[in-house]
């Protein structure tokens, strides 16, 4: 059994989650303060706000290569140096092109740094044989809440320059003491998961076929997110005549859900197992999103969107520490790949069926991908296993 030298190591893994939600949820908040400091129109803010998906897409793959050649932990480090340097910068510029070209850094360090530190949690789950994973995600979903509350008071308080800047100072320094401590740690590798057999189970076609239906999984998940973030406060607005207040709280109960989830995913996952986690996440997702989308009243759709965060809540760190410990760094890439794909895919696909149809049916199809989750986690139930 591992010694308890592996706890510094959990907490360093779980401060850089941490600080990657906390990070990227302080620029969230000031992008209206950019749109208006580079005089963009909304359609030009759309596309330099494409440089942060293009950036981290681009990157990931190409990270899970440096991970394999060089190590998780040292990767970790400099992707999250990366991504705290680079988030200073969007408020040093004056036109949406520049934006677009600094948002390409910031999108590199931060998906960089997601296939990371999420390749280093996996080596952590193997050694420590708990199934932890959702705690790692857990303190990322936390440092996003923290981060976007301390954005939304320091808004009222600081220009967008001196905000983003502290965001820098406190990722440099979170970074200088969690990265002493992987710098100085190597990944712990468990008897059973040795390198050469580590690869050949990469190569394997069932494997590597595995690992792409767990990215099914992770976008599935992640689509669901997106949807969410973009478009729940609207439909509570539009379509049931909420306040701007309370289609605010649509998104926040969300979240909150989500977390919770995930505070108590380890649990669920040590007693009921991979598979059934999945299938049963699924399952309450696609209920409470249909649940969500639509009911009649605000009430029953709060419900329905905190229903949906706590079946969503697990879905992709099982994906991701399942892919890891399939196919290592590699399978971490492919995963987060699919998963940030879904992301990406799932504001754009949900405006174009509410102009086809209604935003309440098109808000259905988050209902319909967690359904998909679930048969996944049906019909890949041995392979999940425990």
């Amino acid at each position: 059994m591992p010694g308890p030298s592996l706890t510094p190591l959990r907490a360093a893994i779980t401060a850089f989650f941490a600080l990657d939600g906390f990070i990227f949820a302080g620029w969230v908040v000031r992008i209206p303060d950019i749109k208006h400091q580079t005089h963009a129109s909304a359609g030009a803010l759309g596309l330099a706000l494409l440089g942060v998906s293009a950036g981290a897409v681009l990157t990931m793959t190409l990270t899970g290569r440096l991970c394999r050649r060089y190590g998780s932990h040292p990767v970790t480090v400099v992707c999250m140096v990366v991504l705290a340097l680079s988030v200073a910068l969007p408020p040093l510029t004056h036109s949406a092109p520049a934006l677009g070209a600094v948002l390409l850094l910031f999108g590199a360090g931060y998906g960089g740094v997601n296939v990371a530190f999420n390749s280093a949690a996996v080596d952590l789950v193997a050694a420590l044989r708990k199934p932890v994973m959702p705690s790692f995600h857990a303190a990322f979903s936390l440092g996003g809440m923290v981060g976007a509350g301390l954005g939304g008071l320091a808004a009222g308080v600081l220009s967008p320059t001196r905000h983003l800047l502290g965001l820098t100072v406190t990722g440099l320094l979170v970074t200088a003491v969690a990265g002493r401590t992987l710098l100085r740690q190597a990944p712990p590798v468990p008897p059973e998961r040795t390198p050469t057999r580590a690869a050949g189970t990469a190569r394997q076609p069932a494997a590597r076929g595995l690992v792409v239906v767990l990215g099914l999984v992770a976008l599935c998940t992640a689509y669901g997110e997106g949807a969410m973030a973009d478009w729940g406060a609207l439909h509570l607005q539009q379509d049931l005549a909420a306040s701007a207040g309370t289609a605010a709280a649509g998104y926040a109960c969300f979240a909150l859900a989500m977390t919770v989830g995930r505070l108590t995913g380890s649990t669920l996952l040590a007693r009921f197992g991979r598979a059934r986690t999945v299938i049963a996440g699924g399952t309450v997702a696609t209920a409470g999103m249909l649940l969500g989308s639509l009911a009649p009243s605000v009430g029953a759709a709060l419900t329905g969107f905190a229903v949906t965060g706590l079946g969503l809540a697990n879905l992709f760190p099982v994906a991701v520490e399942r892919a890891g410990a399939l196919a290592g760094p590699s399978g971490v890439a492919v995963a987060s790949t699919l998963g940030y794909g879904g992301m990406l895919l799932g504001p754009p696909a949900i405006g174009f069926m509410a102009d086809w149809f209604s935003l309440p049916t098109a808000l259905t199809s988050v209902a319909a991908l967690a359904a998909v989750a679930a048969v996944i986690g049906v019909s890949t139930r041995g392979a999940l296993g425990r």
